[in-house]
C-alpha cells in the first residue's frame, strides 16, 4: 500500500511542471502578439488598407464609310476573339504558365517567334543554370545587366532544341506580354473555330485573365473597287507605326492599337478611331481588382460620307478594263508596252471626286483575263500631258500680252540655227487663238513661248533667238494657277508633284505643247475643272461629310462638312478665259476639232482638249529605253454652259493611236455619268408617282 502511494504522488508534480511550461509558452506568445500589435499594428493595417487606382482603355470599332448616295462601303464585322487582361504585377513566369495551358486549346502561328523570345523562354525554364553561368564579378551587376549577360551566354544549339509545342507556347506568351495591366488585349481573332471558342469558354477557370468575346474586323463590301483610296488598317500585331509612335502615344493610343496605314483610313484616322471605353480599377496590395467603375462609355468612330459614287465607280472601272484590253489585243505588237490607263471624274464647281480608276491588263496564256487595280497611279504617277495643256499656254500668252485676242499666226514649221524642224501634226495655215486650241496648233504655242522669252522677230532658221530664263518661271507660275506643277490639296496622305527649276528656250517651247514637265491625272483634272469653273481652282476631296456614330443603321448627327474650298482664282481677264472655253467647245463640237469624231454627236454639250505626247518607255528586264511610244491623253467637261462633271484620261506608252483608247474611255465615261443620272431621275419620278397614287387611293377610301 505504501509503495503505491509513493508512486502516485509523483504524477501531479510532473503534470504541474508541464502545465507551467505551457503557461510560459502561451504567455510569451501573448506578449509577442501584444508587441506586434502595439509596435507594428498600424503599419500592418496600413498595408492591408493600401489600394491603388488604375485606369484602362478598351478600343472600340472604327467608323463606317458610305458613298455619296448612302451606300455602305466599309463596315465592321464581328469576329470571335480571345482576350487577355493581366492583373497588376504579372511576372513572365505567370504568362508562361497561362500560355502552356492555352496551347492546349488553340493553335498559334510560330513564325513571329524571335530569337529574343526563345532566349527569354529558356531563361525562365533554366533560371538556376543561367545564374550559375555568371562569373563572380558578373553576379555583382544589377539585375538588369545580369539578365543581358545571361542572354549572351545562351548557345545557338540550345535555341534550336525547342519542340513545336514549346515554340507555340512562346508565340502565345509573346502575345500575352503585349497586354497592358487591367486592359483587355486580343491575342487571337483570326480563324477561331466555334469549337475552340466554346472549349476555352468552358475552361476559363483554369486560365486567369483569359476571356472569350467578340471583336471587330474591317469589312470592305466592294472588294478591290476604290480600295486604293479607302486604304487599309494595321493589324493588332502591327499596332501603331514605329516611326509615328510619339504622335499616336501623345493622343492616348496604345502601341497595339489598329490604325489607318494608307488611304482614307489613314487620312481620317483621328475621326474613324473613336473614343475608347475608360474604366477605373481599384486594386489591393496584391494587385487584385476589388472594384471597377466606368469613367467614360466607349463610342464607335465617326462615319464618313464619301464624295464617290460607287455605282459610277464600278461602271468606270469596267470601261477602263474593256478599253485597255481591246487596245492591247487589237495591236499586240505596237502596243506591247501599253498595259494601263487612268481616269478621274470630278465636279468642277465643288471639287468632289466622283470616280477615279486605274486598270492594268495582264494578258494570260490560259485566256483568262486578269486585271490589277492601279487607281493609285492617278495620284502617284506623272506623265507628259501633250496638247491637253494648250489652254493654259494660250491664257499665259493672252495675259502676258505676247498675243492679242484673235491674233492670227501662220502655222508652218519653225527652225532655229539649222536645228530640228518643229511643227504641228500637219501644217494648219493661218490660225487664231481659238483655232489653235480647236485644231491643236503646236506652232501657235511655240510663238507664245518665244515671245515670252523675249524673241519678237523670229524668222525661219534664224541663227539664234533671244531668251530670258525668267520666262520659264513666268510660264510655270501661270500653269500653277491651274494646278499644273502644284499639289492639288486632295485629302489623301500622298500625291506626287514634279517640279523642274530651269529650262532653256527649246524646253520652254516643249513645255508650251505639253512635251516638258509631267503631271498626274488628278492635276490634269483640276486644270480642266478650273477652266470649266470660270477660273476658280477648287480643292479636290474624297470625303464630303463626317457624322457622329449611331446605334442603329441610320447615320448619326452631322459632325463636320468638308465645304468646297477655292484654292485660287486665276489672275487674268474673264474674256480671255471665255476664248479658251470656246476653243475647247469647238474641239468636241465642230468639224475640224481634234475630238469632234468622238464627241460631235454627244447630246450633253461637251468641251475639252486632246493631247498626244512623245514619250519614252524603260524596259527594266532588258535595260532598254524605247522611244517609239506616245502618251494619249484627254481632258473635258460637260455641259459646256453649266458644267457638272470634268474628267481627265491618261493612257501612257501606246505604240499606235489606231485604237483611240483615250477617246473611247472618255466618251463612255461621260455617257455613263449622264445615263446613270437619267436612270436615277426616272426612278425617282416613278417612286413619286407611286406615292401620289397611294395617297390618292387612300383619300378615296
Amino acid at each position: 500500500m505504501g509503495k503505491n502511494k509513493k508512486q502516485k504522488s509523483h504524477l501531479p508534480l510532473r503534470l504541474n511542471i508541464l502545465f507551467f511550461i505551457i503557461f510560459l509558452l502561451f504567455s510569451g506568445l501573448i506578449l509577442q502578439l501584444g508587441v506586434v500589435q502595439i509596435l507594428f499594428g498600424m503599419d500592418a493595417q496600413e498595408e492591408l488598407d493600401r489600394t491603388e487606382r488604375v485606369t484602362s482603355a478598351t478600343p472600340v470599332p472604327r467608323g463606317k464609310m458610305y458613298d455619296r448616295n448612302g451606300e455602305l462601303v466599309v463596315d465592321n464585322k464581328a469576329e470571335f476573339a480571345i482576350t487577355y487582361t493581366p492583373k497588376k504585377h504579372v511576372q513572365p513566369e505567370d504568362n508562361v504558365e497561362i500560355a502552356e495551358k492555352l496551347a492546349e486549346y488553340i493553335e498559334m502561328d510560330t513564325e513571329p517567334v524571335t530569337k529574343r523570345n526563345k532566349q527569354d523562354y529558356w531563361i525562365i525554364n533554366n533560371k538556376k543554370e543561367a545564374y550559375e553561368r555568371l562569373t563572380e564579378e558578373e553576379k555583382e551587376l544589377s539585375d538588369q545587366d545580369q539578365y543581358y549577360v545571361m542572354l549572351e551566354k545562351i548557345t545557338d544549339d540550345e535555341l534550336e532544341d525547342f519542340s513545336e509545342q514549346e515554340l507555340e507556347v512562346m508565340a502565345i506568351k509573346r502575345e500575352l506580354d503585349k497586354a497592358y495591366e487591367l486592359t483587355p488585349h486580343i491575342i487571337q481573332y483570326e480563324d477561331i473555330t466555334v469549337e475552340e471558342y466554346m472549349r476555352i469558354g468552358e475552361n476559363l477557370h483554369e486560365l486567369p485573365g483569359i476571356n472569350v468575346t467578340t471583336d471587330w474586323e474591317r469589312d470592305y463590301l466592294f472588294g478591290s473597287t476604290f480600295a486604293s483610296y479607302i486604304g487599309r488598317i494595321t493589324s493588332q500585331q502591327q499596332g501603331i507605326p514605329q516611326d509615328e509612335d510619339q504622335y499616336f502615344l501623345a493622343r492616348n493610343y496604345s502601341r497595339n492599337d489598329r490604325v489607318g496605314r494608307s488611304g482614307i483610313e489613314n487620312e481620317y484616322e483621328l475621326y474613324l478611331n473613336g473614343n475608347k471605353e475608360i474604366k477605373e480599377h481599384i486594386t489591393d496590395s496584391s494587385g487584385t481588382v476589388i472594384d471597377s467603375n466606368t469613367i467614360r462609355e466607349g463610342q464607335r468612330g465617326k462615319d464618313l460620307i464619301l464624295s464617290v459614287d460607287m455605282e459610277l465607280q464600278q461602271r468606270v472601272d469596267k470601261i477602263v478594263q474593256e478599253e485597255v484590253k481591246a487596245a492591247v489585243q487589237k495591236h499586240p505588237g505596237k502596243n506591247r508596252w501599253f498595259r494601263h490607263a487612268v481616269i478621274v471624274l470630278m465636279n468642277p464647281k465643288t471639287g468632289e471626286v466622283l470616280a477615279t480608276s486605274g486598270q492594268q491588263y495582264n494578258p494570260s496564256e490560259t485566256g483568262e483575263d486578269e486585271f490589277t487595280d492601279v487607281s493609285h497611279k492617278v495620284l502617284y504617277d506623272t506623265y507628259l500631258p501633250g496638247s491637253t495643256v494648250k489652254g493654259a499656254t494660250v491664257l499665259a500668252g493672252l495675259d502676258s500680252g505676247v498675243i492679242r485676242p484673235g491674233e492670227v499666226i501662220t502655222d508652218r514649221p519653225i527652225r532655229i540655227a539649222n536645228g530640228p524642224r518643229k511643227k504641228s501634226w500637219r501644217d494648219l495655215g493661218p490660225v487664231n487663238d481659238i483655232d489653235a486650241i480647236k485644231r491643236s496648233s503646236n506652232v501657235y504655242m511655240f510663238f507664245i513661248a518665244m515671245r515670252m522669252g523675249g524673241e519678237n522677230n523670229y524668222y525661219y532658221n534664224k541663227s539664234s533667238i533671244n531668251y530670258n530664263p525668267e520666262a520659264y518661271t513666268k510660264m510655270s507660275n501661270y500653269y500653277k494657277q491651274f494646278g499644273l506643277g502644284a499639289k492639288t490639296g486632295i485629302d489623301f496622305p500622298y500625291e506626287e508633284n514634279m517640279n523642274i527649276d530651269t529650262a532653256d528656250a527649246g524646253e520652254l517651247q516643249d513645255m508650251a505643247i505639253g512635251q516638258f514637265g509631267n503631271y498626274t491625272a488628278m492635276q490634269l483634272a483640276q486644270y480642266i475643272s478650273t477652266i470649266a469653273n470660270d477660273g476658280y481652282r477648287m480643292k479636290p476631296y474624297l470625303v464630303k461629310q463626317i457624322h457622329n456614330s449611331s446605334q442603329g443603321e441610320k447615320l448619326g448627327p452631322l459632325y463636320k462638312v468638308n465645304e468646297p474650298t477655292i484654292l485660287n482664282k486665276i489672275e487674268m481677264k474673264d474674256t480671255y478665259l471665255k476664248r479658251v472655253q470656246e476653243g475647247m467647245r469647238r474641239v468636241f463640237q465642230e468639224s475640224g476639232g481634234t475630238g469632234y469624231t468622238h464627241f460631235g454627236d454627244a447630246e450633253y454639250n461637251p468641251a475639252g482638249k486632246t493631247g498626244t505626247a512623245e514619250a519614252f518607255y524603260w524596259d527594266n528586264e532588258t535595260k532598254t529605253l524605247h522611244d517609239d511610244v506616245n502618251n494619249y491623253n484627254l481632258v473635258g467637261y460637260a455641259p459646256f454652259d453649266e458644267p457638272e462633271i470634268a474628267f481627265a484620261v491618261m493612257a501612257p506608252y501606246l505604240g499606235t493611236g489606231d485604237y483611240p483608247v483615250h477617246h473611247r474611255i472618255g466618251r463612255r465615261a461621260l455617257d455613263t455619268y449622264f445615263d446613270l443620272k437619267e436612270e436615277r431621275l426616272k426612278g425617282s419620278n416613278e417612286d413619286d408617282s407611286e406615292e401620289e397614287s397611294e395617297e390618292d387611293q387612300s383619300e378615296e377610301e
